[in-house]
């Protein structure tokens, strides 16, 4: 790889580290966080605003690049990131902090979507696989770190830093990126789908809120629960219709007709559905009904990480050689497994067995992603590579949301039935192996083939590395 092009890899993955550890970091600062504003009633929007404008906007960012070219686009989405991390640490009161923060939220949709697509334009498919593997290794290193720091931080500096650590590394990542990312030929002016932006936005917000309320209430019959998922209904439904007549529009429904994009997208939101939703309640199980302390809880959890990085990286490398199908249906399988050992916890469980099943469920799924995007990426035409990479992520994210909802309902439903919580978490784990056999199944509709068959000619791309050179 020649110089720019790994300096171009260096800001693209320093970005999203930032962006993936900023959605865990602040959980440990909360508590300092509330003595200091006060506003506890509203404590959940600092984390669930940042998600909401981060999720929202990502097929947005990823379609704006194909449109206006990825260097302006993502040092604006970066350049948005930084001014919400600053203006979060300057907070002087609750409702400050949450507008700050669903600002942050804004640029970070930007950040993983925009920069794997640009190390998929960047690089040929041999060198592309390596890259994605690392980035992904990135994302859960960082997810991982990021409530270490964000404890370390406020313990020891201040619940600001944990906002403001993002703006010299930043700076670096806006550096590096300035002065290497380059879009190579001329651009038509574009036509914008405003009306595509508004009702995805609405659409997409009134779901993710009806959800989240559904989850807080554990009732998905509640008026409220039922008027923002009617209205999110009919927002999209709109949304498709516009689409569909939309010269240049926000989402091409034609990505839906490739059996690529397809399988990525139905894979991703029920594996994301699955494991981002039950995820969420292991630690609960460990820490109320085995009494685990919080130190044992987070050790039980870094094979899970391990298992996601070291697949990552290692299937797509593999993915070269045996093609996409494999990889993904064995993924499935092993999270399948995993759930099934989930469902079957119980008092007697061991911080070992423990241990192993989270990093049966982590290899599981750096089985599935890693190949996913690699195989979207060399499928669809190079206009439309920034939203087709961009909704894979989407729809793993929004599955993700849906399932912590889901299965806290069913967790609320069996406590208030009289059972005792670990028969009512035994429920949770029951339904994310129930949702596994359907991401299992779902795996098969990869098409089978080498991966170099099966990729589309891409590279006829407009990015380039400041100079000329391109190392792929």
């Amino acid at each position: 790889m020649a110089a720019r092009p790994r300096l171009i890899l260096l800001g693209v993955m320093l970005s999203i580290f930032l962006g993936a550890m900023e959605s865990t970091v602040v959980a440990t600062a909360m508590p300092k966080v509330v003595g200091s504003l006060g506003g506890i009633e509203l404590y959940s929007w600092v984390i669930s605003g940042f998600l909401l404008t981060s999720t929202v906007t990502m097929p947005l960012w990823g379609r704006l690049s194909d449109l206006f070219g990825r260097r302006p686009t993502y040092l604006t989405g970066l350049a948005i990131f930084l001014a919400g991390s600053a203006l979060s640490g300057l907070s002087r009161n609750m409702v400050e902090l949450i507008v700050f923060r669903m600002l942050q939220g804004l640029g970070a949709g930007s950040l993983i979507t925009i920069g794997m697509t640009i190390v998929g334009e960047l690089f040929r498919l041999e060198r592309r696989a390596k890259a994605q593997g690392y980035i992904s290794g990135i994302w859960g290193v960082a997810s991982l770190l990021g409530p270490l720091l964000g404890g370390v931080l406020t313990d020891y500096v201040s619940w600001r830093w944990v906002f403001y650590i993002n703006l010299p590394f930043g700076a670096i990542a806006m550096g590096l990126l300035a002065a290497n990312l380059r879009d190579e030929g001329e651009r038509r002016r574009p036509v914008i789908d405003y009306a595509g932006v508004a009702l995805f936005a609405a659409g997409v917000s009134a779901l993710l809120l009806g959800v989240g309320e559904a989850g807080r209430s554990a009732r998905w019959t509640g008026p409220e629960v039922l008027l923002l998922l009617g209205a999110a209904a009919a927002v999209l439904a709109g949304f498709v219709l516009v689409e569909g007549r939309a010269p240049e529009a926000i989402v091409p429904l034609r990505l839906f007709r490739d059996r690529m994009v397809v399988a990525a997208v139905l894979t991703g939101f029920l594996s994301g559905t699955a494991m981002f939703g039950a995820i969420s309640f292991v630690p609960l199980f460990l820490q109320h009904v085995r009494s685990f302390s919080a130190t044992a809880t987070g050790w039980a959890l870094i094979p899970f990480v391990f298992g996601w990085t070291g697949m990552s990286v290692a299937t797509a490398r593999l993915v070269l050689r045996i093609g996409y199908r494999l990889p993904v249906v064995v993924g499935m399988a092993c999270l399948t497994v995993a759930f099934l050992l989930l469902s079957g916890w119980d008092q007697t469980l061991t911080l070992g067995v423990a241990m192993r099943d989270a990093f049966l469920a982590g290899a599981g799924m750096g089985m599935t992603m890693v190949p996913m995007l690699i195989a979207v990426q060399s499928a669809v035409p190079p206009e439309d590579l920034g939203v087709a990479t961009s909704m894979t992520q989407f729809f793993r994210a929004v599955g993700g949301a849906i399932g912590v909802s889901v299965m806290g309902a069913v967790m609320a439903q069996r406590l208030s039935a009289g059972l005792p919580m670990v028969d009512a978490l035994h429920g949770v784990f029951v339904t994310g192996l129930a949702v596994c056999g359907l991401a299992f199944l779902a795996a098969f509709l990869v098409p089978a083939g080498r991966a170099q068959e099966l990729a589309r000619d891409v590279h006829a791309e407009p990015t380039r590395v400041a100079g000329g050179s391109h190392g792929r």
